[in-house]
């Protein structure tokens, strides 16, 4: 606990209010860590939940061009009026008011979640020539108002090394699961011929390549998440391969958890593009702490955490044959898949679990 309570206001302007990083993991846990917490969030419910102040700003807006303009000056007005010790925000475009924030002698904290230049590189589009230019402009501003803030949060250490040389006040406070989240003495069925992949669905998420893999297999894929293009969902329901999907659509936290009690391997085979290689996915590590094994991306820094604890495969996310022999190996050897699922969960428990990035993100806080 700390000697006095110490003021925070959290502002996001895109994500909604109960985001898992912004409110379950950092609000939830500064709260609990004794600072007196404020969500400030557009259109949401104003409600006390988990010891956070959730505060919403109803504001509507004309679209999305609309919000990108307006919301950063209207969520400026409405952090200034609470009157916070620490400014911490999550979005990008509020960079545009922060050192308006910054100003009035508040410390700011800027949460980094994704490297938005090589972001911008990956939005295949927009024009190539544009492609490069807005990313050029958007790195150079980002780093201009980020070397005067008071401190960067980062999601990733790929993040944290890019602004290390901008803002030596700067730490990665990685996105691993909440280990309160899984029962971990529930152990997976691991008698069954199916697989799961979890999260949102498109193309470059490698969904194209997971129906083919498992056509005309015995494998079962469960495929719990919502499309991005209703175009693409309705291309690979006409796929052969479809036959042995079983769709959920978004699905609950309770039914999550059904989910990877029965399945032999989660899946985590995203395309090699520039913002996805140097990612941690929660889902992998979501996977781990379920206790069962991963097949995931041969992208170097994935191959390290899978191949070092020895707790799943890493394959070419762009051969559908080697993801269905990932799959086969582990549903005709189901010891080897209880050895490689308890091996992730170990890992989760030492290494890759919220409760140490919580104590990082309190030091910070304590620091500034």
């Amino acid at each position: 606990m700390i000697a006095a309570k110490i003021k925070v206001c959290h502002i996001t302007t895109v994500h909604p209010a109960k985001d898992v990083r912004i409110f379950y993991k950092e609000c939830v846990s500064l709260a609990k860590a004794g600072f007196e917490v404020t969500l400030l969030v557009l259109n949401g419910v104003s409600e006390q939940v988990n010891g956070v102040n959730i505060v919403g700003i109803q504001h509507p807006f004309k679209g999305r061009i609309d919000r990108i303009r307006n919301a950063p000056h209207i969520a400026l007005i409405a952090a200034i009026k609470i009157d916070a010790d620490i400014y911490h925000f999550h979005d990008p475009e509020f960079l545009r008011v922060a050192l308006q924030l910054k100003k009035t002698g508040k410390k700011v904290i800027y949460d980094v979640h994704e490297d938005v230049p090589r972001q911008i590189l990956a939005k295949y589009w927009i024009p190539p020539i544009l492609r490069q230019l807005t990313s050029f402009i958007f790195e150079k501003f980002e780093n201009h108002v980020a070397a005067r803030l008071d401190f960067i949060v980062t999601a990733t250490p790929f993040i944290k090394n890019r602004f290390l040389s901008i803002n030596r006040n700067t730490m990665d406070v990685n996105n691993y699961p909440i280990l309160d989240d899984f029962d971990l003495t529930l152990s997976p069925s691991f008698n069954s011929q199916s697989v799961c992949y979890i999260g949102g669905i498109e193309k470059v998420r490698g969904i194209v390549e997971l129906v083919e893999a498992i056509d005309n297999t015995s494998i079962h894929l469960t495929l719990a998440g919502s499309f991005s293009d209703k175009e693409l969902e309705n291309k690979m329901k006409q796929n052969r391969g479809w036959n042995n999907v079983d769709f959920k659509g978004y699905v609950d936290r309770k039914e999550i958890t059904s989910i990877l009690k029965h399945a032999m391997a989660g899946l985590v085979t995203l395309h090699p593009i520039i913002n996805y290689v140097d990612a941690l996915p929660v889902k992998m590590f979501e996977y781990m702490a379920a206790g069962i094994p991963v097949i995931a991306s041969n992208f170097p820094l994935w191959k390290e955490i899978v191949e070092g604890h020895q707790c799943g495969i890493v394959v070419n996310p762009l051969h559908p044959d080697e993801i269905k022999n990932a799959m086969q190996l582990f549903i005709n050897d189901r010891e080897g898949a209880m050895q490689a699922g308890a091996n992730g969960r170990r890992a989760v428990i030492e290494k890759y679990n919220w409760q140490i990035e919580a104590e990082k993100l309190i030091t910070i806080y304590q620091q500034i």
